[in-house]
């Protein structure tokens, strides 16, 4: 048995061999092709490597955090001594930086980041991100041959549009059926944005990264700066929306107390000046009811002076600030292409496509022979 399993072991690694040798002589009889195929894709690396638009990358990165106990510990000897009590007035009303990339691709916010304004070489002035890829920007050699080739469809589609389909805020109130209506023009530099600048939120270390890729080095590292700029601003507005209408409210009625103070302490101020020698049960009366309205008016405008002061602090507690890990700087080097690692990968690829032919040829051949 021994003797027998030992043949067995040898046949088939004498098959093994020869399989190998037979496929390393086809793929020596096809290196030809194998070559030829290598060097149309190493042309073609070639060529989408010296004619692909270049591209610079900026990167910012902050830590948002909440001011609660720096304001506390600041603001709250101050608040006591003045007979204020913020105790209640905390609380945490924070955006959960999961829904950062959500903020950052709505469309409200991704119109407000069109109009960036941006340095562009040859302009005098800056230009918004919008007028610079609707009337200055030239895409490359390669960008000319995907728009007519890979995005053909939407190009056709967009021209046999009809033009009736659109509308416009003219046509449409927005303000009145609180709706969004963009632009075909805009729903394009939108979805480029969304190619162009991206996102990244470290929950573990508690930091953001915005990163911006844009042809031209300056106008990448202004885009960065002003897409953090922005996203903070809707992070404050988010965190202080409901501290800052009870603000507005309190201003409200602290401003109409104010009045009716004022107007309280005129009418007894008066009165006393007109009755000063004149005793009467009448005038006494008279000027007991013009007392207590000056009391009750100005114990209700102190109050809400104090109330309204406190709703300061509130709002002050609610901003959020930020710490700037790595502000954004005007890359030197370009971004993309990597023309080395384009060429290397379209090499490989023709020499794998290359290497394929031949063993298809020489697989598919008898195949054929045979059914013919």
């Amino acid at each position: 048995m021994t003797e027998q399993n030992s043949k067995i072991q040898q046949n088939s690694s004498d098959e093994d061999e020869i399989d190998l040798i037979a496929l390393a002589k086809t793929l020596w009889g096809g290196r030809k092709t194998v070559i030829k195929t290598t060097l149309i894709f190493m042309a073609i690396g070639l060529f989408v490597a010296i004619f692909s638009e270049k591209e610079y990358l900026s990167i910012t990165k902050f830590i948002p955090q909440s001011s609660d106990s720096e304001i506390k510990g600041s603001l709250g000897g101050l608040a006591a001594m003045a007979g204020l009590n913020i105790g209640g007035l905390g609380g945490d009303s924070g955006i959960p930086p999961s829904l950062y990339p959500q903020i950052m691709s709505s469309i409200p916010f991704q119109r407000e980041l069109l109009k960036t304004k941006l340095t562009i070489d040859g302009e005098k002035d800056k230009v918004s991100f919008y007028d610079y890829y609707d009337l200055i920007y030239r895409p490359s050699l390669i960008g000319y041959v995907k728009k007519y080739t890979i995005k053909l469809p939407n190009l056709v589609r967009n021209i046999f549009k009809s033009k009736n389909t659109s509308y416009s805020e003219e046509k449409f109130n927005t303000s009145q059926n609180q709706v969004i209506i963009i632009t075909e023009d805009e729903y394009e530099l939108i979805e480029r944005l969304k190619d162009q600048v991206f996102l990244e939120v470290n929950e573990n270390d508690g930091f953001v990264t915005i990163s911006t890729n844009m042809p031209q080095p300056i106008a990448s590292a202004e885009l960065a700066y002003n897409t953090q700029l922005l996203l903070q601003k809707y992070l404050i507005d988010f965190k202080v929306q409901k501290s800052k209408e009870q603000l507005d409210f309190m201003n409200s009625r602290y401003t109409e107390a104010e009045v009716k103070f004022k107007d309280a302490q005129q009418k007894l101020a008066k009165y006393r000046d007109r009755n000063k020698n004149v005793v009467t049960a009448l005038g006494g009366t008279t000027l007991e009811l013009l007392q207590d309205e000056y009391d009750l008016q100005y114990s209700v405008y102190s109050q809400l002076a104090k109330q309204l002061e406190a709703q300061y602090i509130k709002v002050r507690e609610d901003t959020p600030v930020f710490t700037i890990l790595e502000p954004a700087m005007v890359p030197i080097e370009k971004y993309k292409p990597k023309r080395i690692m384009i060429l290397v990968i379209y090499s490989f690829l023709g020499g794998m496509i290359g290497v394929g032919i031949v063993f298809g040829n020489f697989y598919l051949k008898p195949l054929f022979a045979k059914r013919t």
